[in-house]
């Protein structure tokens, strides 16, 4: 290695330990999401699946308050720590496909100042690892290429396995590997290779327990995720939320520029045949399903996740080694120039915004609410509701509102969410007796008591109405209920939606 790529080498992993240290501090400052707190309830009762997702999230969850306790960095520290081996594998992938240390040092830092990278990490979701996990099986099949050696499958395995813990989305690896070994005549002789499903066979192997898993609750999970594909109506609005919300998650500037890479690279101007097939295979395979999903229901942001990391070399490849004429060179270098403060800056002020609203004049916005601004001093309220009423348990509606109050309650709090029992299958269910007496009722203010509320419950006080705010900004208000008199079970164990279709 020469000396300027060394200083490159060096500059590239500074950066990206910045860049690590500034979610860290993000990460401290901004309370949990509801789904971050879930997932947190699942790191507590770990098992082998889900009613929404693998267990990967749980896993990474629980390391990370192995380390740093139950407080919102450790909940999401091994996340963050996770961009540094996705920033290795992206590197060493972008240098083996396009053959400069140029490419794969910008291709590293553009992925990590996408917003999926930056917040995708600091919000702990199955994306995080995913992202990771992408990362890995992109540098293994560059592996496979450069080497030609059939052991390196089994590391494609292993990492598409890794993936298929993560997030179902992972199953979609296995047509664009298809995909790029058809489209690649010198590859094509892997097809009547014993590696390549030696490879599948480990990561079928590294899947199986969410398989029995699933197998033992109903195929629940499955039925769930896979039903999403089903088509009820057309509702063609929805795919113009596709690229409107991807230019903010990649950033408007790393956008342009992975646009103009991937044209490139269909238009055959940059790269060899075999790195081009590999990066448009994974990359339009996962877009092409989401965007015929569009087509009858909402794609969130978040779920592109896995073709970040080949978006991110198709923007590299777009500023180093693509020829552009004298006004698409201008836009290339300064988006170039510009890409990485820009997004640094995105991230800080969405950061500022989630906490403290003051860029939007403290009015609503799309962070009020699934960020948990206002919940500790929420929880203390409640809490003190609790203690004066004598309530044994408290109870909520809903799995967001039930995970926020186990986290932010005291730790040792009987927290339950009575219906949909399917959520917290894994998790044991409280003493009898913490139900049987004056349980505490937390919801939304509502014109009407809920029907399961009204069916279960033979008293039900109104004792206190709680705002959870974000400075000046009530997000919302909360009744609690006193309930006593139970009717019937407390527990609605009925069978979820999913199984009775």
């Amino acid at each position: 290695m020469s000396p300027n790529e060394a200083r490159l080498v060096r500059n590239t992993t500074v950066t990206v330990l910045a860049l690590v240290a500034l979610r860290l501090v993000g990460a401290a400052w901004t309370p949990l999401t509801f789904d971050e707190a879930y997932y947190w309830m699942w790191s507590k009762h770990l098992a082998f699946g889900y009613y929404d997702h693998p267990p990967m999230v749980a896993l990474v969850i629980r390391a990370g308050t192995l380390i740093a306790g139950d407080t919102e960095l450790g909940v999401r520290l091994v996340s963050i720590l996770l961009a540094l081996p996705m920033s290795f594998a992206l590197y060493r992938t972008a240098a083996i496909l396009f053959g400069g240390q140029r490419v794969a040092a910008t291709a590293t830092i553009l992925l990590n100042v996408t917003l999926m990278a930056a917040v995708g990490t600091l919000i702990v979701t199955p994306d995080s690892p995913l992202l990771v996990a992408s990362s890995f099986v992109m540098f293994f099949l560059a592996k496979v290429l450069e080497t030609g050696r059939g052991t390196w499958w089994l590391a494609v395995g292993a990492a598409v396995g890794m993936a298929l813990l993560s997030k179902y989305t992972a199953l979609f690896f296995g047509p664009a590997i298809l995909v790029w070994l058809v489209s690649v005549p010198k590859l094509r002789r892997w097809l009547v290779s014993p590696w390549p499903y030696l490879g599948g066979a480990v990561a079928l192997a590294i899947f199986s327990p969410v398989i029995l898993w699933n197998a033992d609750h109903g195929w629940v999970s499955f039925v769930k995720q896979i039903g999403r594909s089903r088509i009820e109506d057309f509702k063609p609005s929805f795919i113009g939320e596709l690229i409107p919300t991807q230019i903010a998650f990649a950033t408007p500037l790393v956008f342009v520029l992975g646009a103009m890479g991937l044209y490139a690279l269909l238009k055959r101007d940059s790269g060899a045949l075999a790195a081009r097939a590999l990066i448009n295979a994974i990359f339009w395979t996962i877009v092409v399903y989401f965007m015929w999903h569009s087509l009858h229901a909402r794609v969130e942001a978040n779920w592109f996740a896995p073709v970040y990391p080949a978006f991110a070399i198709a923007a590299a490849v777009a500023a180093h080694l693509t020829r552009w004429d004298l006004r698409r060179q201008r836009v290339v270098d300064f988006c170039l120039r510009w890409a990485s403060p820009v997004g640094i800056l995105m991230f800080a002020l969405l950061i500022v915004q989630a906490n403290t609203g003051v860029l939007s004049g403290f009015r609503r916005d799309a962070t009020v609410r699934s960020v948990g601004v206002g919940w500790p001093e929420l929880a203390a309220g409640i809490e003190a509701v609790r203690v004066r009423t004598g309530a044994a348990c408290v109870l909520a509606p809903d799995y967001g509102t039930t995970s926020w109050l186990a986290f932010y309650l005291p730790k040792d709090t009987c927290v339950v969410q009575p219906t949909q029992r399917i959520r917290w299958v894994n998790m044991p269910e409280p003493d009898p007796a913490q139900l049987s007496g004056k349980l505490l009722y937390v919801d939304e203010v509502r014109s009407t008591v809920q029907p399961y509320v009204k069916e279960t419950f033979a008293r039900i006080e109104r004792v206190a109405e709680l705002k959870r705010m974000r400075g000046p900004l009530t997000i919302e208000t909360f009744a609690l209920d006193l309930l006593d008199g139970a009717k019937r079970d407390v527990l609605d164990r009925s069978p979820p939606p999913e199984l009775l279709q």
